[in-house]
């Protein structure tokens, strides 16, 4: 079988899998929300980074709360998610180029967002997407890496942009999103890090890993 064929496969299966999987388990209202919280989700889990942003929300609505904000204060606010001086500074001066050149409001295109500080393929995606319904590529996080590994839809190690450059080969544009975050459940649920439960999982007919993982 084809790869792509096995992919049009996998994607069936996931679809019926998780027939009411949505976008991101980030808490947000705004697009500025996301991405704030984004760029904290990085090597933090989405549970944690919701109860940080509970309060920071409230308390910065604005770029420009963002960017006014005091360094250390804000490092603070963000300490539980972790490596929090670079993510407190990412998001300061992140919210200061949108204040500086973009009125404000978070870009609509991915050549915008990977001007922002923090902010690299994995993180636009996410928020273009899920804020704008825009899809110019697939958000490669952990779970999306291994999947495609496992699935054998890449043979890339490490390369984030590649394995995303290998899945939009294989996949229709329109599917983008979709597949996103069915990989994202898939990855949570069933085709875990530590251990992978092949035994329960859908696709296991199509997946050249199963019970060897």
């Amino acid at each position: 079988m084809e790869d792509e064929e096995r992919a049009h496969k996998v994607l069936e299966l996931l679809r019926k899998e998780y027939p009411d999987v949505g976008g991101t388990v980030l808490n947000y209202k705004t697009p500025l929300d996301l991405l704030v919280a984004t760029i904290l989700a990085a090597q933090c889990t989405d549970e944690k980074v919701n109860q940080v942003t509970e309060h920071l929300f409230k308390k910065c609505k604005t770029a420009e709360d963002y960017a006014n904000a005091d360094l250390g204060e804000l490092e603070q606010e963000v300490r539980p998610t972790g490596f929090y001086r670079n993510k407190a500074k990412s998001i300061k001066n992140a919210a200061q180029m949108l204040v500086d050149e973009f009125n404000s409001v978070v870009p609509k295109t991915m050549e915008e967002m990977v001007r922002l500080p923090g902010v690299a393929r994995k993180t636009a995606n996410l928020v273009l997407s899920n804020a704008y319904g825009v899809s110019e590529g697939i958000a490669v996080d952990t779970h999306v890496m291994r999947l495609a590994q496992r699935l054998g839809f890449t043979k890339e190690d490490k390369n984030r942009d590649k394995i995303e450059i290998d899945l939009m080969g294989l996949f229709p544009k329109d599917d983008w999103f979709e597949l996103t975050n069915l990989l994202v459940t898939h990855g949570r649920r069933i085709c875990t890090a530590k251990k992978a439960k092949c035994g329960e999982c859908a696709v296991n007919k199509f997946c050249p890993s199963a019970f060897k993982v």
